[in-house]
């Protein structure tokens, strides 16, 4: 069985495996997570993206899915990249969001990670609604056939780590 950890902090810090970003499809950092990431994490992550988009993504990693690559500069060992969903109020794509926690782990368990950090994927400028991702991630990490012994939920400020206090104490 997995141990859940919540904690506020930067994910950028966290002394994991594998830390997961919440990409964009592009895979060449953007904002938020994932500009942290690129730029705690240094040149060889976007340099190992764009290998990833000349090799096999070409159109962009899709939606739900995960890659791997080096963490570069961080204190982690790799970086899994991960595409959340926009959110929605006309279609339900809270399946795409579980996806993404599932793939990560199952990415985490082909490279041997026990102990991996998560971000709250999709919450910030994919306009998730932090309850509900919170509710669909606990959910995911829980419900996964893993390896690995340790997910970390990182959260960057009061309002996520609360959320994800909530869900995380509902069966």
């Amino acid at each position: 069985m997995v141990s859940l950890v919540l904690m506020r902090g930067d994910i950028t810090e966290q002394a994991v495996d594998a830390v997961v970003n919440a990409a964009n499809s592009s895979l060449l950092g953007g904002g938020g997570v994932d500009g942290a990431i690129h730029r705690r994490g240094g040149p060889e992550i976007l340099a190992e993206c764009r290998e990833l988009r000349a090799s096999r993504y070409g159109k962009g990693l899709p939606t739900g899915q995960a890659v791997a690559t080096t963490a570069g500069r961080l204190p982690a060992r790799w970086v899994i990249h991960t595409v959340g969903p926009v959110w929605s109020a006309s279609e339900d794509r809270s399946e795409l969001l579980a996806s993404c926690y599932r793939e990560s782990l199952r990415v985490a368990d082909e490279l041997g990670a026990r102990a991996v950090a998560f971000p709250a994927i999709s919450t910030g400028v994919y306009r998730w609604p932090l309850d509900d991702g919170a509710r669909i991630a606990v959910a995911a990490v829980r419900a996964a056939a893993t390896k690995v012994s340790e997910v970390r939920f990182v959260l960057f400020d009061e309002n996520a780590y609360s959320a994800f206090l909530a869900a995380s104490r509902s069966p």
